[in-house]
């Protein structure tokens, strides 16, 4: 009984925390903006999404797919246990992140010609 009532109130005190800092970063962000206007200067725009970050996450978790079969193979060929499946996760998670990288300097290069 104890033990859920001091969850309830750290799971209370948590969000009271998490609200009271978006409440602080966003007056703190309408301050700074309001300073850069009345110097006279154009406050900060909102930057255009970045289209490759599901890229990204697809071929990151992709590679992560990848390493957890690569890995149960190793597991079953070599009676590796939990270090290959590891192992396969952060090279395949990787392989997937560099391939990634690939694509957009292919897809950069294409957009400034």
């Amino acid at each position: 009984m104890e033990e859920s009532i001091m969850g309830i109130i750290w799971l209370m005190m948590f969000s009271v925390g998490t609200l009271v800092m978006v409440v602080y970063i966003r007056k703190y962000t309408n301050m700074e903006r309001m300073a850069l206007i009345e110097k006279g200067e154009q406050p900060f725009q909102l930057k255009p999404a970045n289209s490759s970050i599901p890229l990204r996450f697809s071929l990151l978790l992709m590679g992560f797919g990848l390493g957890l079969l690569i890995g149960y193979f190793l597991d079953m060929i070599f009676d590796m246990e939990e270090v290959g499946y590891f192992a396969m996760i952060f090279i395949c998670g990787g392989a997937g992140l560099g391939l990634a990288y690939l694509i957009e300097e292919k897809k950069a290069k294409e957009d400034n010609k």
